[in-house]
């Protein structure tokens, strides 16, 4: 079953220059910083000395889907006019995109007029493609940074959590109980990631992964530690791991074609210059970022007859596109897809680590192997808390809310 990457484009609407730094602002007013870049935190690649790490701290895991990493912003919108609250999700190109359809009741509100402003959830939007073939746009949650101008970002992962799905998610829910008609009306239903403990591994190999590949793709996990407070951009604590064989870099692309020199017929047509030679497959440069537009040459993209038709079949700029890029079995790099949803290649330190990952490769087996081990340091770590040890995730336990 193939399964499409949702169009954000076709979800909401762009914000204009004016208006997207005004969001920008107002967001990093919201998160207590200054810097108007991006404000989501970015995983780092699994390698082998994570395997310590995880028995070490508290970890989390969940899959890691195949959609668009996406954060969502609950702004303000003109209390007098019939837009009071208004919803924009934020790419990772930083972009805005004003989403219609959206409404999202406080708690214990049983008219569900009231809603939740001053917001910041961190999640995904897929598209689910069921057996019968019907779809649904799911967006769904991994992360609460602020709760109606609250930060939450010093809290741990579960409080935070804990909080969206009390004072949000729980709301929600309730309203399209009472009126399932309006589903109809919404761009996309909201839901919350299925998330485990990281010693519950087995059950994410053998239930979740191959339940949710059916639904909308998955392309590995995410372990992200339950104790260190939401960090903005590389956060050591958000391990991601993918199968060995699908540990992949974002280069950024040059295009060399062959140069050719004027043949007898070239110069009856009046062409004396030599020129390139456009059906020819051309040698695929890879750059790997150092700064804000400084690139190195880092490597060349192996490409097959058969792939470069199918690339050309694209119809879309190949010449400094940002190329996703597996490494085969013989140590080449092989196209995997293009990231139009990025400006910009890995910086070299992320490269670097991707490739410490792929030397130092932790397979499935591997993870599954180290979960008793994981489960018996986390038991001892929560004995030693005490009465105050916070439940497992999925434990089903009523957690109290700090207000």
């Amino acid at each position: 079953m193939s399964h499409s990457v949702p169009d954000l484009d076709v979800i909401g609407i762009k914000a204009e220059h004016d208006l997207a730094d005004q969001f920008r602002r107002e967001v990093a007013q919201l998160l207590g910083r200054t810097n108007l870049n991006f404000p989501g935190a970015q995983p780092v690649s699994f390698s082998a000395k994570h395997l310590v790490e995880l028995q070490k701290e508290d970890y989390y895991v969940c899959e890691k889907t195949d959609g668009i990493r996406c954060l969502m912003y609950f702004a303000r919108g003109d209390p007098d006019s019939e837009s009071p609250e208004i919803h924009y999700l934020i790419d990772r190109k930083n972009d805005y995109r004003f989403v219609p359809g959206l409404h999202f009741p406080l708690p214990n509100d049983d008219t569900f007029q009231s809603y939740h402003v001053d917001t910041l959830v961190d999640g995904e939007l897929v598209n689910d493609v069921y057996e019968d073939g019907t779809q649904q746009l799911k967006y769904l949650v991994f992360d609460c940074l602020v709760l109606d101008g609250q930060s939450l970002m010093h809290r741990t992962l579960d409080k935070r959590l804990a909080y969206f799905k009390e004072k949000v998610l729980k709301p929600y829910n309730a309203m399209y109980r009472k009126f399932p008609e309006e589903k109809q009306h919404r761009a996309f239903a909201v839901e919350d990631k299925s998330t485990q403990v990281s010693y519950g591994i087995e059950m994410m190999f053998r239930e979740i992964i191959p339940a949710v590949k059916q639904i909308h793709g998955n392309d590995g996990l995410i372990f992200t530690c339950r104790s260190t407070p939401y960090r903005i951009g590389t956060d050591e604590h958000i391990l991601k791991w993918k199968p060995p064989a699908e540990n992949t870099i974002d280069f950024r692309t040059r295009l060399e074609f062959p140069i050719l020199e004027p043949d007898t017929d070239d110069e009856a047509e009046g062409i004396s210059e030599p020129y390139p030679d456009y059906d020819a497959i051309p040698t695929f440069h890879l750059f790997a970022m150092l700064n804000a537009g400084e690139y190195r040459h880092f490597a060349e993209m192996y490409v097959t007859p058969a792939e470069w038709e199918d690339l050309k079949a694209m119809r879309v700029p190949l010449d400094d596109a940002i190329v996703e890029c597996y490494k085969d079995e013989q140590g080449r790099w092989r196209f995997h897809r293009l990231r139009d949803d990025k400006n910009d290649a890995n910086h070299i330190s992320t490269v670097e680590k991707v490739l410490e990952s792929i030397e130092d490769r932790v397979t499935e087996e591997d993870l599954i192997r180290l979960a008793p081990v994981i489960k018996t340091a986390w038991k001892k770590r929560q004995a030693g808390m005490g009465s105050g040890a916070m439940p497992p995730m999925n434990g089903g336990t009523k957690r109290k809310f700090e207000e």
